[in-house]
């Protein structure tokens, strides 16, 4: 076509039409967009070398150390760091160790070169050299990401696994239950996740060909759970992801929606009795159902059901028969009730998912990966790749359409070829696979993108832009994808499936020419995705496509950290204020770049834009900041903070642009922790009435296996201990310089005898007569052993700091939680485990000495306590299922804190070694006084972001779930 950067040369013979990939009577023509000829895009950047030497901020203790490698200078020290760490291959220190970004890029284009020409996709060797510059220059940009398989693998000696996304199947026999589990497990030990439906197994009301009663797929489950949770804990760097589906009407269905629920009631009673329930603790492995998400295949007829408030039938699954008949509204407040509790299940929409299926005489779609991006055939796997929305942003605010087609067309082509020379870690996985060659392209920065442009995130100027780009992005894929389908064949399953794909391919178009652009910008995208829509929908149906699915929207979790993005997927910032590594080591906060270039968009005059992002810059929010109208406050509407984007604005924004995507997207909506049951209902129901095919909702400290939430609720309520302390210092001047206030001859004490782990000790605690601990003694092993002098020392250095003026508190924020042998259970009622000796004594002491305030922000507490906190706990939740509701917020909310809120500048005058942040996540939470409910990196121990329906760490870009 004329003016694509790729363009289709000579028709396929009539073999290729028939989908024979074989041979073809031409190939791709290819023209240059970014590179310039007779220049290498290497050439064009400057380099310099970088050390990347990564630790665990926590502790200091070094994780990673490589020296010296080559990156682009305009590369942040993070996207350096993170694809140091993760991408470069071959062992640290040997030669055989990639040093440079130049090898990393070669190692995976030239691979792609090669597989085209063997494949027959270019019309000329020039043609690929063309097509090999144009996807180095864009990797090297960061225009776009593969998906972090392919720089796993690709080129290198192990399996050249390309996709990081797969759906599997269960049928209603032992063989392919444990086949089930087999086929899991090796999914989960190459580091990627997968999905499964398990309606097909019969429920445990059903009977068995022996007479007996079948387990249920609920039991089941139990089994997959296990091997997931010790395959990971063999040795993988973060939880297994993994998704279980069941159908609404399956007999079973009521069990499966209470049962990560019933599990969190079990973690709560376990935690109130002393046991390590946190995320990653020692006990939560005792758990069930720890290491899946849980959705519910609802269909149109039971949301029908749901909405007229009649009955619903459940079906037998060996004949189909009614066999019990529920009341649809209670399962579906049920639903949420289970979802309120501990942010499962989530929902998928089988019909809607169904009816925009390209190839349903193959089969129906069933099941999803385990962030619900992905939803394609049983016993299949995508490969995804995503874009750099700010790459296309122009100076003045427009969009570069031209090059947008173009980029799409050349990341198209590399991922279709890529299947052409892909493993997988099944055979049934790669014949369906490569039958079908589903692609997930996709983007990131979208927030970015919006609030750079001066619009709100949840506004319908934001909603007509983010619907126009994904429309461009999807016809575009397809348009490609039908020239491909003339060069080297359309996809084996096309002919069966060619009517049900040209309707697929026509409602998307028809949704394209319902969207109602907001503005010039969105008008200019959506003329050409109408035209992309138009010329891409006459060449498939002649040549059919080659692809059966051709975008999804993923979490771009660690590959949005090496581009650079402020934000990832479909998301929202996450505040305007966040961290940023430095080179040499260290880091500081800053204000999120697209700030100031959305107050240019918006006509402030470059001494307001000072103004206003020094006022961020302290505040963390743009409330009351010099000159800024209020009208514009909602453009920087942040995903948490003082200005958060209400819940329905998220749904909102995935509806707009879900009619473009052949899958589906990785979010979840976020819920303050005092949304009501009856509020997400709500969500629920909207999702389905706004079209989705998946929705996941996840209220603020719903679970209990989360680090820092009881002391951070706490903050918000009371001083920290860092306050106290800076009060006390006030009163006490002539005491911190310091001065030693030495103990009385005699002083009170106490004694008392513990075992840790099968280890016995005594700890013996004087105190002075008014003013607390004053002096410890600990003994432990034989006199004169190694293990009794370094006790011996250790008490007299406690005992001196106490005496100095040190506070007891910080010595219990210090060792708490360290862990060492022996660990274990300790024969103490009020301290039922302890991680360490040190650990106990600890905790021992703050019990005996620290009054409950100072020991509810370090969630230490007796058993007395803790119990009154879960009949409080049981209480407070039983009062919020009674509440009703009157309507659902629309707008963002202003922030209702018990106080005051900290300021950015306020944290950063604070800060000691006990009180800091090593995240974007853990700052925001300093400045708010709110917890952010996000597990801690298993590598590094920086608390987490949420990316999609998955965390990622900003520090080394380690991932909860799909890369």
């Amino acid at each position: 076509m004329a003016g694509d950067g790729v363009t289709a040369g000579r028709q396929r013979s009539r073999a290729g039409a028939n989908g024979n990939n074989g041979s073809t009577a031409g190939g791709l023509r290819v023209e240059r967009v970014w590179t310039t000829a007779g220049v290498h895009p290497y050439d064009e950047v400057e380099w310099e070398r970088r050390d990347v030497v990564m630790t665990n901020w926590r502790d200091g203790s070094i994780n990673f150390e490589q020296r010296g490698v080559e990156f682009p200078s305009s590369w942040s020290v993070n996207a350096a760091n993170i694809v140091t760490t993760k991408y470069f291959r071959g062992a640290v220190g040997t030669p055989e160790r990639e040093t440079s970004l130049r090898q990393l890029i070669d190692r995976v284009v030239r691979t792609y070169r090669k597989a085209g020409e063997e494949h027959g996709y270019f019309a000329s060797a020039d043609d690929a050299e063309i097509f090999d510059h144009e996807l180095t220059w864009m990797l090297l940009h960061q225009v776009f990401s593969f998906n972090s398989p392919v720089w796993f693998n690709v080129g290198t000696k192990s399996p050249q696994q390309v996709s990081a996304c797969f759906i599997l199947s269960v049928d209603d026999s032992m063989d392919s239950i444990l086949e089930w589990y087999k086929e899991e497990g090796l999914i989960f030990k190459g580091g990627s996740g997968s999905g499964v439906n398990l309606s097909r197994i019969r429920s445990s009301k059903e009977l068995l060909s022996s007479g007996g009663t079948a387990s249920g797929p609920v039991s089941f489950m139990r089994g997959a759970d296990a091997s997931a949770g010790t395959i990971k804990s063999g040795g993988a760097t973060r939880r297994a992801a993994k998704m279980v589906i069941l159908d609404v009407d399956h007999p079973d269905i009521e069990e499966f929606v209470s049962t990560k629920a019933r599990e969190e009631d079990k973690i709560r009673a376990l935690r109130d009795a002393g046991f390590d329930m946190d995320l990653g603790g020692a006990d939560i492995v005792s758990v069930q159902y720890q290491n899946a998400n849980n959705s519910v295949r609802v269909s149109d007829e039971f949301m029908k059901a749901y909405e007229e408030g009649s009955a619903f039938g459940l079906r037998s699954r060996l004949n189909g028969e009614v066999i019990e008949t529920i009341d649809a509204k209670k399962l579906f407040r049920d639903i949420a009730q289970a979802a309120w509790e501990c942010a499962d299940p989530g929902l998928q929409y089988d019909d809607t998912i169904n009816d925009w299926h390209t190839n349903p005489e193959t089969g129906r779609i069933t099941a999803s990966n385990p962030c619900s991006e992905y939803m394609s055939l049983d016993d299949s796997s995508c490969n995804l790749a995503s874009l750099n929305l700010m790459k296309f942003l122009k100076a003045d605010g427009g969009f570069e359409v031209e090059k947008f087609v173009k980029s799409v067309e050349f990341i198209i082509t590399a991922m279709d070829i890529s299947i052409c020379f892909a493993d997988f870690p099944t055979e049934k996985i790669g014949v369906t696979t490569r039958a079908y060659r589903q692609l997930g392209i996709g983007y990131a920065n979208l927030g970015a993108l919006l609030m750079a442009s001066g619009l709100p995130y949840d506004s319908d100027g934001g909603r007509s832009v983010a619907a126009a780009i994904t429309s461009l992005m999807t016809g575009t894929a397809y348009r490609r994808s039908a020239e491909l389908a003339g060069v080297v064949g359309a996809y084996e399953g096309y002919a069966r499936n060619a009517d049900a794909h040209q309707r697929v391919m026509r409602k998307h178009a028809a949704a394209n020419d319902e969207v109602r652009a907001q503005g010039p910008v969105a008008g200019e995208i959506l003329r050409e995705a109408t035209k992309q829509w138009k010329n891409g929908n006459k060449i498939g149906e002649k040549n059919g496509w080659r692809n059966a699915q051709a975008s999804v929207l993923a979490p771009t979790g660690t590959i949005g950290l090496m581009m650079d993005c402020d934000t990832t997927g479909i998301e929202p910032d996450l505040a305007l204020v966040k961290f940023k590594k430095l080179v040499g080591g260290g880091s500081m906060q800053i204000v999120n770049q697209t700030v100031p270039r959305a107050l240019r968009s918006l006509g402030y005059p470059e001494e307001q834009v000072e103004a206003i992002v020094e006022h961020i810059g302290e505040h963390g929010n743009v409330v009351d900041a010099p000159g800024l109208k209020t009208e514009h406050y909602a453009v920087f509407d942040c995903a948490m903070g003082e200005r958060s984007i209400a819940p329905i604005g998220h749904v909102r924004m995935m509806a707009a642009v879900q009619p473009f995507i052949s899958g589906a997207i990785s979010k979840t909506v976020n819920m303050p922790e005092t949304a009501t049951v009856e509020e997400i209902e709500e969500i629920h129901y909207q999702g389905w009435k706004l079209g989705l095919k998946a929705l996941a909702i996840y209220r603020d400290n719903c679970k209990v296996g989360q680090p820092l939430s009881a002391g951070k609720t706490a903050k918000a309520a009371a001083p920290t201990v860092e306050e106290k302390a800076v009060e006390k210092v006030v009163e006490k001047v002539v005491e911190y310089r310091p001065i030693r206030k030495r103990l009385p001859k005699k002083r009170p004490s106490e004694t008392v005898s513990f075992s840790v782990g099968g280890a016995e000790g005594y700890l013996t605690a004087s105190s002075y007569p008014d003013d607390g601990l004053g002096e410890v003694f600990l003994k432990m092993s034989k006199q004169g052993s190694t293990l009794a002098g370094v006790m011996d020392a250790f008490s007299v250095a406690i005992s001196i700091g106490l005496q100095y003026g040190v506070p007891l508190e910080t010595y219990v924020s210090k060792f708490t939680n360290m862990r060492f042998e022996p660990a274990g259970m300790t024969d103490d009622p009020d301290v039922r485990m302890a991680s360490s000796v040190m650990d106990y004594i600890f905790r021992r002491l703050a019990l005996d000495f620290l009054p409950y305030d100072t020991r509810a922000e370090l969630g230490i507490f007796t058993a007395k306590e803790r119990t009154a906190q879960a009949q409080a706990e049981a209480a407070a939740e039983a009062a919020a299922t009674d509440v009703a509701v009157t309507g659902m917020a629309v707008s963002a909310p202003a922030a209702t804190p018990a106080t005051s809120p900290v300021t950015v500048a306020e944290v950063k005058a604070a800060a000691t070694p006990d009180k800091q942040a090593g995240s974007s996540t853990e700052l925001l939470e300093l400045v708010t006084g709110h917890a952010a409910d996000a597990p801690l990196c298993f590598t590094c121990g920086t608390k987490m972001r949420r990316a999609g329906s998955c965390y990622v760490c900003e520090g080394c870009g380690s991932t909860s779930g799909c890369s």
